[in-house]
């Protein structure tokens, strides 16, 4: 059994997917049958993992899942007008390249090719879903961002990547918010939506996980864009501003963040477990790659350790993440700190385990 205080990292993670997998097939993943980003952000954790440490039974269990909704011409169910319905397809290039055949780069391409009939702004930003025109959230970042520059990497479409670097600075440009540095959940070209500013068309709030989203999205950037890549400079300093903001308003004795980032100290706001995974995850990259100091190291260690800290085990022995927010639009206040919570909900054990193998990759063994 896992101890709080003297598991290491590694072994947090490897509880986390190990339960999750003694409770699920790959294919019974919650919504089961779905190609979907719940599924896909869990089973990323579960690919850093098993690239931490090679235990074969992760690679079968990623496989399994894909290989359940994908046929052999490549060809699967999958929402045609969202950017979520891309994430997933992260787990499609290493399947490539390890087992060859034709189906995984026919999925990629498939996946690929909406960003060709996506609906988009006036200055080409996408929107996250076509039932929310002329908004960009900034989930979208990740959600599509990541994919598109694995695609670029993977089979040579070189312009994913100024289209991506485009979509981070629409976001930096109508959503940064200087004061605080952090950025707003959404913004909406039109200002229709019941919660855009009339003049910005912002949401009004900085929710925690959208931001998590958004500093996972750019970390991941910096491992995908190349070297001599023009971008880089202004993303890696992006990603710096970012870093240091989280670290403003992580809470002081518990290590975590709250809800709604920026108003710890209103009684009815709370602290949230999948924001602080990620934002454990985005420091320590930010720190890996020399972007912020010793400061960001000890913010991401507190803030794992308040994790290992909420953490709990059944009567089973099997992982428990608490105090998860379920999935949530843009809002208002009350939007965000009135949702409901769950356990062990795959935004948040995917999360973890992320957040897991790079402390893992800080602190050794």
């Amino acid at each position: 059994m896992l101890h709080q205080t003297t598991a290491t990292p590694i072994e947090w993670a490897r509880a986390a997917c190990d339960s999750l997998m003694s409770v699920y097939l790959p294919e019974e993943l919650p919504p089961a049958g779905r190609w979907h980003y719940h599924q896909g952000v869990f089973l990323c954790g579960m690919e850093m993992l098993w690239e931490a440490d090679r235990d074969e039974r992760y690679d079968a269990y990623i496989k399994r899942y894909v290989d359940q909704l994908v046929d052999d011409h490549g060809s699967f169910y999958f929402a045609r007008d969202e950017l979520d319905a891309i994430q997933a397809g992260l787990l499609l290039f290493r399947l490539d390249e390890r087992n060859g055949g034709s189906k995984y780069r026919a999925a990629a391409d498939k996946l690929c090719s909406l960003f060709q009939t996506l609906n988009r702004t006036s200055e080409g930003g996408f929107w996250h879903k076509d039932k929310y025109p002329y908004n960009m959230w900034l989930d979208g970042l990740y959600m599509g961002g990541v994919f598109a520059l694995k695609y670029a990497r993977a089979y040579g479409n070189n312009g994913l990547r100024d289209m991506v670097l485009h979509q981070e600075q629409l976001m930096h440009r109508h959503m940064y918010d200087e004061r605080t540095g952090l950025l707003y959940h959404g913004w909406d070209e039109s200002r229709m939506m019941p919660w855009a500013n009339k003049e910005t068309g912002c949401s009004p709030e900085f929710w925690g996980r959208s931001l998590g989203w958004y500093g996972l999205a750019i970390a991941q950037f910096m491992d995908e864009l190349p070297e001599e890549h023009e971008g880089r400079d202004e993303l890696a300093a992006s990603l710096a501003d970012f870093a240091k903001a989280l670290m403003r308003y992580q809470d002081a004795e518990s290590g975590l963040w709250y809800q709604v980032v920026d108003k710890g100290h209103l009684a009815d706001n709370w602290l949230e477990t999948s924001c602080t995974c990620l934002f454990v995850y985005t420091l320590a990259k930010a720190y890996k790659l020399g972007l912020i100091g010793e400061d960001g190291l000890h913010a991401a260690k507190r803030g794992f350790e308040g994790l290992a800290m909420v953490c709990r085990v059944d009567e089973r022995g099997r992982f428990i993440l608490p105090d998860i927010c379920i999935g949530t639009s843009a809002g208002d206040y009350e939007n965000y700190v009135t949702r409901p919570t769950s356990e062990n909900d795959l935004h948040g054990v995917g999360a973890f385990v992320m957040a897991c193998v790079e402390m893992q990759a800080l602190i050794g063994e």
